[in-house]
């Protein structure tokens, strides 16, 4: 028998939580019941609108600590010095399923860290993939269109998905990937996490460099094919939950190798590619991976609503000595994932537990909903800056340096030297004949029912990439055809040129 009293949400007690107030033995209810009309408003309410993309996720917390030594290439106190331990929060997703989405499909998946440093939060909000579909964020809401549901049959498009890809060949990086075995990693564990994007790091003496980040996993990488996936969500659409849950809960924490690729600010101006182009990749030779540190996650939340639902995580959360780039991409997404929580959670996200940081915080945001917590009672008079009422004042000495940018105002077109075929060309190529095989199969049956002209369209993309990419597709898209007769369809060109 417990010994706590069951309270309204004003905390007044509940003489009784199992039946409600009538007039008469059979009713009617009575408006009056405000402790039922409380019950049933509050479950009205209890589940927030779901993220747009990433809705299916799954989290912990844990500690990153320093292993390495690179203050040489940055000022930012988490990595200050070997040996520090910075607490954190990890969330891993699903990018285009709804919130109750089987958790083996095909998908690329989100791997976002949230670091509770001293100087604030810094959020780390990448994939389990070095790039991405898209370069320029106009593209983005379109591309997201194409992963969710038809407007008429509410169901998903492969035709729309094909149709988008076909038409934007910048994105063959991203879907190989997808379409590879790494397509569907067999837990948040076994799969690596990268920033994707181009940050900068500054350090004490002003000189910037730029930096892709990314997260070795120690657990090595394990996979499942479309048909063991096809297995596991006929038994569980819960397997990545309950296989971090389990494994941190057993006391088999999971660990990631920070690792950082870093780039003098003037390379950028040399290499071939475009550095800033989130579709493409740093060549390890040319920019070789330096360690920094581990993530270890060691903690299941109390309450997966308030600290993995309740995650709010943002490329706009950054501290002192890390900074932006010239990346199109991650310059929307400065915008758009902060002004996403402020949508989904309301004005004052970032003071939810989840996302509240362990440093000391000021700022002259007032009012607005959810507003509970202190709105500056103990200082009134420093409602506005300047102020001569001591309130909170700037601080000049983490101004970051200037960033350097030429170039008229105009829409420009953003090939680099070497287009979009030839780093998925040399991926393909590091593949082995049974990872050409099932990548081969992979795409022939995702891309089962398109458009022959789509198909057409898209295998073009495939043979610029490499002639036995684009022909081991084509093999498999016919033998698929043959298995698996459509009457609609046209016949496949015999060579698609």
């Amino acid at each position: 028998m417990s010994n706590k009293k069951l309270t309204t949400s004003a905390g007044a007690p509940v003489p009784n939580n199992q039946k409600s107030l009538t007039a008469g033995k059979r009713g009617p209810v009575l408006l009056q019941d405000y402790q039922l009309i409380e019950k049933l408003a509050h479950q009205n309410r209890e589940r927030i609108p779901e993220r747009v993309v990433h809705a299916k996720g799954w989290g912990a917390l844990g500690t990153f600590t320093v292993t390495n030594d690179i203050t040489k290439y940055t000022q930012a106190k988490i990595f200050s010095q070997v040996g520090k331990k910075t607490e954190m929060l990890a969330r891993f997703s699903t990018v285009a399923g709804e919130s109750g989405a089987a958790d083996t499909e095909r998908d690329v998946r989100g791997f976002s860290l949230k670091f509770y440093t001293e100087e604030g939060n810094w959020d780390m909000v990448g994939n389990n993939t070095p790039v991405f579909f898209v370069r320029d964020g106009w593209k983005f809401p379109d591309f997201i269109r194409t992963q969710k549901r038809h407007p008429k049959t509410n169901l998903r498009s492969p035709e729309a998905m094909w149709d988008f890809w076909s038409q934007v060949p910048e994105s063959l990086h991203q879907v190989t990937i997808l379409m590879s075995d790494r397509g569907i990693p067999t837990t948040p564990m076994h799969m690596n996490g990268y920033g994707s994007h181009t940050y900068s790091f500054w350090n004490h003496d002003e000189e910037r460099f730029w930096v892709k980040f990314h997260f070795k996993t120690q657990q090595g990488h394990e996979f499942y094919t479309n048909e063991e996936a096809a297995d596991i969500i006929g038994k569980t659409r819960e397997k990545y939950q309950e296989e971090l849950f389990g494994a941190i809960e057993e006391g088999n924490f999971p660990k990631w190798k920070m690792m950082v690729q870093v780039m003098p600010e003037q390379d950028a101006e040399k290499t071939p590619y475009n550095p800033f182009d989130v579709t493409k990749v740093w060549p390890h030779g040319d920019y070789p991976l330096i360690e920094v540190g581990e993530v270890e996650l060691n903690k299941n939340p109390d309450n997966y609503y308030q600290y993995v639902e309740n995650a709010a995580y943002s490329p706009s959360n950054k501290v002192p000595g890390i900074g932006f780039s010239l990346d199109k991409m991650l310059q929307a997404r400065v915008f758009s994932y902060a002004d996403a929580h402020r949508y989904r959670l309301g004005t004052h996200y970032e003071a939810l537990p989840a996302n509240a940081p362990k440093s000391e915080v000021n700022h002259y945001h007032k009012d607005g909903p959810m507003r509970f917590f202190d709105n500056n009672s103990d200082n009134p008079d420093a409602y506005y800056e300047p102020n001569t009422k001591n309130g909170p004042t700037e601080v000049p000495s983490v101004e970051e340096p200037p960033l350097s940018i030429n170039g008229d105002i105009n829409r420009y077109e953003d090939q680099d030297q070497i287009g979009d075929f030839k780093q998925v060309g040399d991926l393909f190529r590091l593949f082995d004949e049974d990872q050409k095989e099932r990548l081969f199969q992979n795409i022939a049956l995702a891309i089962d029912g398109v458009s022959d002209h789509i198909v057409e369209r898209q295998l073009k993309h495939f043979y610029a990439a490499d002639p036995a990419y684009g022909a081991g597709v084509e093999n498999a898209i016919r033998e698929h055809k043959v298995s698996n007769p459509d009457p609609n369809s046209n016949v496949i060109p015999s060579e698609v040129q």
